[in-house]
């Protein structure tokens, strides 16, 4: 049997506030493409097809037509449901649209209905598939009547899906989107772990022929029959070193040959980090100007406009962090940070504090003197109209 494995679409999701529909279409694309060019019995989607619960239309008309597009290529397509997702929802409709070749798993009511995957071009099984959903422990426990883990839900479910396996000596294909132990995370996936009890046992799917995972966002392989796919597209800057693609997998009884076919890049991620003036005229970061960005500035003292000049070079920068040297320790009580000072040293401080550590020059400490003098010359007398204890006439 030949698949695609795929997972981790999160359609509707953005990045630091770009949206991502552009870099999904363009890799739905790749995928039909992908399809129809290797004649594929089944593309396998396992979990967060959706980054919400309650997708806004467009997300809900891109997957429509990724979807119709797959299966007009002449393959069968499964799709389960993940943490992410609404079960209720994603699966609606489910059964009937069996009959066009797409099979959704959103319940765990489903698992014991194994899914025969014809041969492409052929009406002959080449093969079986297990579909497990994401399954929150809470919530199957009671109806698998197991313990509230996901070791335990998952013990069960992959037995009960193995159970209603006919004995055809044919290779399986299990789907399950949870935490594996031995995978790597990365920040943009929703913890699903409390106490440890979110992480399962690879021990829990070795039982398939080739394991197709979802959840974690970066392509890994935990063995050779064991394998996440990661998500198509990049939702963090942790995953700047990731290759994004999808899992090309043989699967016969027994044995799995697999390769990862890179998806296209939408735009690029960069991570630079140094002094503004140094980042802004270093020519090894031309790769970066097209790049989404996340800049640190090590400078002393906090650049004026540093948003608007970062991205004069990197137009594309969506995050800018301050990571300025310590400087001397500070008096411990605020009693002691106040001792010696008068009122306009400490209002310069805090000028200085707000726009990290860059103090006030000659004419702005003129002019919070002359507002300090003001205000305890007038403390005494009534507020203007405006609520003022001095005009602008003072400042001059």
């Amino acid at each position: 049997m030949r698949i695609l494995h795929t997972s981790d679409w999160h359609l509707g999701r953005s990045f630091h506030g770009e949206g991502l529909g552009d870099a999904h279409a363009r890799y739905l694309d790749h995928l039909v493409e992908l399809t129809r060019e290797e004649k594929v019995d089944a593309v396998v989607v396992s979990g967060d097809i959706y980054d919400r619960a309650l997708p806004n239309p467009r997300t809900v008309e891109l997957l429509d037509d990724a979807l119709v597009r797959l299966l007009d290529t002449g393959s069968r397509v499964v799709v389960t449901s993940g943490n992410h997702d609404s079960a209720t929802r994603l699966g609606f409709g489910s059964r009937v649209m069996e009959h066009s070749g797409l099979h959704i798993r959103a319940a765990y009511e489903g698992i014991a209905r194994p899914i025969a995957i014809p041969g492409y071009g052929s009406q002959d099984t080449a093969g079986h598939v297990v579909a497990l959903p994401y399954l929150e422990p809470s919530v199957a426990a009671g109806a698998f009547d197991t313990e509230s883990t996901h070791r335990a839900v998952l013990t069960e479910a992959v037995t009960r899906g193995r159970t209603a396996l006919p004995d055809d000596g044919l290779p399986v294909v299990g789907m399950a989107h949870a935490f594996f132990a031995g995978a790597t995370t990365s920040e943009s996936e929703r913890d699903i772990c409390v106490g440890g009890l979110g992480v399962a046992p690879r021990s829990v799917v070795d039982a398939f022929d080739y394991a197709a995972l979802g959840h974690l966002h970066g392509a890994q392989t935990l063995s050779e029959s064991v394998r996440y796919s990661g998500s198509p597209v990049a939702m963090s800057f942790s995953e700047a070193a990731h290759t994004k693609g999808t899992w090309l997998v043989d699967v016969a009884r027994g044995s799995v040959s697999a390769e990862f076919i890179e998806a296209p890049i939408h735009r690029s991620l960069a991570i630079l980090r140094g002094e503004l003036d140094n980042l802004l005229a270093d020519p090894k970061l031309e790769h970066a100007e097209s790049a989404w960005c996340q800049v640190t500035l090590t400078d002393e003292i906090r650049p004026a406009a540093a948003m608007d000049r970062v991205r004069a070079r990197f137009p594309h920068t969506l995050r800018l962090i301050f990571d300025t040297p310590p400087t001397e320790t500070q008096p411990i009580t605020y009693a002691e940070r106040l001792k010696g000072r008068d009122d306009v040293e400490l209002c310069c401080d805090f000028l200085a504090h707000v726009r990290g550590g860059r103090g006030p020059n000659a004419t702005e400490r003129t002019a919070i003197g002359k507002a300090v003098s003001a205000a305890l010359r007038r403390g005494d007398e009534p507020m203007a109209d405006d609520g003022s204890m001095f005009s602008l006439e003072d400042l001059r």
